[in-house]
């Protein structure tokens, strides 16, 4: 597998988009999220390698595997924090190898996939993620930005659809949905998400700007 450069990635990625709101779904990807869930523990899913995404389980993983999971986990995200991306998919991948649940690892390396322009890899691993712990916003929220980056638009609104349902206080969802149904060319939807995350954060250029496109 190849380690992933960030900075190269990303500019493969701005000559991707070009419409007026990419940097700020990059922002997303890289800033909106943290590599620390939290709340995402890890439940029972298949085991599977990138870009697969996981099924149900065949058999339990042991205690001591898990809690190893744990501590390359919390290394990984670390490592991430720190910019060492290389060093944290290592890391990462150790963690998802141990235990193939750990919700917080396969977000943590679909960030690292995203950074690096590896889009079906993060969906894949973002996918996982989201099964393994419905409608948590943030792997939803993820698995959208790389959908957009693919000009798989659809996708991307269905998922936000279904993060917006999931926490209709998240500013970053609403800005997010905006974009995608601008791009669908949904100005009414497109609106309504806008004229929503400014509702929740005023400041929100992305929405403000946005809103302004689209005749909000």
């Amino acid at each position: 597998m190849a380690s992933p450069f960030p900075e190269r990635g990303l500019a493969r990625l701005r000559q991707i988009w070009q419409r007026p709101f990419a940097l700020a779904l990059m922002g997303i990807a890289l800033c909106g999220c943290s590599f620390d869930l939290g709340s995402l523990m890890p439940e029972k899913d298949k085991p599977q390698e990138a870009p697969k995404a996981a099924a149900p389980a065949e058999s339990a993983v042991s205690a001591g595997n898990v809690t190893e999971a744990q501590a390359h986990t919390a290394k990984a995200q670390s490592l991430a924090k720190s910019g060492e991306t290389a060093a944290a998919l290592d890391e990462f991948n150790r963690a998802v190898g141990l235990d193939p649940y750990n919700a917080q690892a396969l977000y943590g390396r679909a960030l690292i996939y995203q950074g690096n322009n590896q889009h079906d890899f993060a969906i894949a691993d973002f996918t996982a993620a989201s099964g393994l712990n419905p409608q948590k916003v943030e792997p939803l929220l993820g698995r959208a930005t790389s959908y957009l980056a693919l000009g798989k638009v659809k996708e991307a609104a269905a998922d936000l659809d279904e993060a917006s349902e999931a926490d209709p206080h998240n500013a970053q969802v609403w800005t997010t949905r905006g974009q995608a149904y601008e791009r669908l060319g949904d100005k009414a939807k497109a609106a309504a998400s806008y004229t929503r995350a400014v509702s929740l954060r005023p400041r929100d250029d992305a929405a403000r700007s946005g809103l302004a496109r689209v005749g909000g």
